[in-house]
């Protein structure tokens, strides 16, 4: 299996957009392929025994393993986690979240609260007429090629950078308690990522979703792959200011790294 025989016999499951590719396609072990939330349902349930999970779950998930060294962030523009919106962002009133991210919709939460004129209504999805939406991953991306001359859009990491001047990690590798030899899971994961962002022409290639062009692009300008002491401090960043607007306990205990 490529020498991640610490994999072996684990249940693991990755996010299926574009943005995780590079994390994931040197592993040739079977893998659970869904949306973000629903990959940590799966996790919290005991189904999967480590998953590549919204971090805002990560803060929410005492006991866990967080692997260090590997993410989904940005630095600057993300281009697929966004708010589109009609109109003014000042006078917007409602807005439509995406349920398949957690982390998203608290930082668009967070958005408001902290630095917006007022905090709209949130609502679940389909959109009533008139109400923005927050959007991630595929969505927003295929949302952007198709309505992008009819919408504002505010890349919600750019707005975070500006904001903060720190990365946004949107995504991180979490372990179970109770999965043994976490260091050499951990170590595992970070080696795919290695052999993966080397990788990232052939994933282009083997991946057509998205034109290539765009994705190459995406992959190596949009997206970032390291955990080290500014995502950390980013993280820590979020987690603060979830805490500020009781989006997440005063008590919750930062992440433990392995």
């Amino acid at each position: 299996m490529n020498g991640f025989e610490a994999l072996n016999g684990l249940r693991v499951g990755c996010v299926r957009y574009l943005n995780s590719r590079p994390l994931i396609d040197p592993y040739d072990g079977p893998v659970v392929l869904d949306h973000p939330a629903v990959l940590a349902a799966a996790l919290e349930r005991g189904e999967l025994d480590v998953a590549l999970v919204p971090v805002f779950e990560a803060l929410r998930l005492p006991g866990y393993r967080t692997v260090e060294g590997v993410s989904i962030s940005s630095l600057g523009p993300v281009w697929s986690v966004i708010l589109a919106y009609q109109g003014a962002l000042s006078a917007i009133r409602q807005v439509t979240l995406d349920p398949a991210s957690r982390t998203s919709v608290h930082l668009c939460k967070l958005f408001f609260a902290e630095w917006g004129a007022s905090v709209p209504e949130y609502l679940p999805e389909p959109p009533p007429p008139g109400a923005a939406r927050v959007l991630i991953g595929n969505q927003a991306i295929a949302f952007r090629d198709l309505h992008g001359d009819q919408y504002e859009v505010l890349d919600l990491g750019e707005e975070w950078t500006r904001r903060t001047g720190l990365p946004f990690v949107f995504a991180v590798w979490l372990i179970r308690p109770e999965v043994p030899n976490p260091e050499r899971v951990a170590a595992a994961f970070r080696e795919i990522a290695r052999q993966g962002r080397t990788q990232i022409p052939e994933i282009v290639a083997r991946h057509r979703e998205h034109h290539a062009s765009f994705a190459l692009r995406y992959l190596t300008e949009s997206i970032r792959f390291d955990l080290g002491a500014a995502e950390k401090e980013g993280i820590k960043r979020f987690r603060t200011l979830l805490c500020k607007h009781a989006l997440l306990p005063t008590g919750s205990m930062p992440l433990r790294f392995v």
